[in-house]
Parts: structure tokens; sequence; C-alpha cells
């Protein structure tokens, strides 16, 4: 999509600098994403809700406050902040103008994966696959698609797009986290271990 923009070399070169930065940045929700996962699935399966709640808050609040740090380091050196990619002034230029994006990424991907470790661990796989699969497909790109070439916002338009898919799919977590019923989840999980620990017993044979 944004190579088939007007001075598509230009957005493109800003583009992969902030995306080439998001994913370094990545490394540490994706690290909570796992740690969560297991963490929070350890807690249910041992029947402790609290824990499993616990654990949920602890992780988000860290990994959010990573990303903050991140973000206020993005907007204070964003006029130089494809440096260490290029010296080209024309693309300096481009990506400044897409560090507030770049920004409020790195915000939202500090708590979206963390959440999703939190909904896996819990043993909502199925539903985490339709809310990334509707947020991508049905917000996303279209939304950046309208904004990008429809408004002529170009790559903004078009990141801006896909930052509401995120976005909306952040709320989405949110919203199922905070009405978990924890102890239910964790009467459900060890429920299930226990039944995998203790298959029933073989029949005689005859």
């Amino acid at each position: 999509m944004t190579g088939n923009l007007m001075d598509a070399e230009v957005a493109l070169d800003a583009l992969s600098v902030c995306m080439s930065i998001n994913a370094w940045e990545m490394m540490v929700p994706l690290a909570f994403f796992a740690a969560t996962g297991v963490r929070v699935a350890n807690e249910l399966g041992a029947g402790n809700g609290k824990g499993a709640k616990f654990a949920s808050i602890v992780s988000v609040t860290t990994s959010l406050i990573i990303g903050l740090i991140f973000c206020v380091l993005i907007m204070i050196f964003r006029e130089n902040l494809a440096i260490i990619f290029t010296s080209n002034a024309v693309v300096l230029g481009a990506v400044d103008k897409l560090a507030l994006l770049l920004a409020i990424t790195i915000l939202l991907n500090s708590v979206q994966p963390v959440l999703s470790g939190v909904a896996i661990g819990s043993g909502w796989q199925a539903s985490v696959a339709f809310i990334n699969l509707g947020c991508y497909y049905v917000v996303g790109l279209p939304v950046g698609a309208i904004l990008g070439w429809v408004f002529n916002l170009g790559v903004s338009g078009i990141w801006s797009g896909m930052i509401g898919g995120t976005a909306v799919q952040t709320l989405i977590l949110i919203i199922i986290t905070v009405r978990c019923d924890w102890d239910m989840q964790a009467k459900r999980a060890s429920t299930s271990a226990q039944r995998l620990a203790d298959p029933s017993p073989q029949q005689p044979k005859a």
C-alpha cells in the first residue's frame, strides 16, 4: 500500500526506519507476552486466581512503564531519530513527521501483547485469534486504506488506520481481562489439570 503512494521511495524509507525501531522495542513486550502467558497458566492450573490476576497487573504495568520511557525518548530525539540508519535530510524529516505515530504504536504495543499473553494463559486462544484477525482485516487495513488513499494522508493515514486497529484490539482485550472472574477461571483450569493428571482407569480386559 505504501509503495504505491506518491514519493513512495521516501515514504518507504521513513516507514522502514520506524518499523525497525518499533521491532527493536517490541522485543520487550514480546518477552512479557511469553512470560505472562506461562505464569498465568501456572497460577490458574494451581487454582490460584488471585495470583494470576496479580501477575497480569504487574506484567501490564511494568511493560507499560517501559513503553512510556521509550515514547519519551522518541519524542525527545525525534529530529535525529533516523541518524543511525541514514544521513539523508529528506528521510530524516519524514521520520520526524512519523515520530508521533511511532510513539503511539510503541505505547499500544506495550500493552496489547501482554494482554494477549494473559488471554492465552487463560485458555482463550481462539478468542484472541478472532480478535486479532478482526481488528487487523476489518478495522486496521480498511481504515488505513481509506485514510491513505481517499483522504490523501499518505503513509501517515495508512499507519493511523493500523494504529486504530491495534487500539480496538487493545480495548477489547482490556475489557475481557477486567471482566474476567479469576476464581472461576482457576477452578476450571485446576479441574482440567487434575483430569489430565489422573486419567480414568483402564477397563479390565475381557
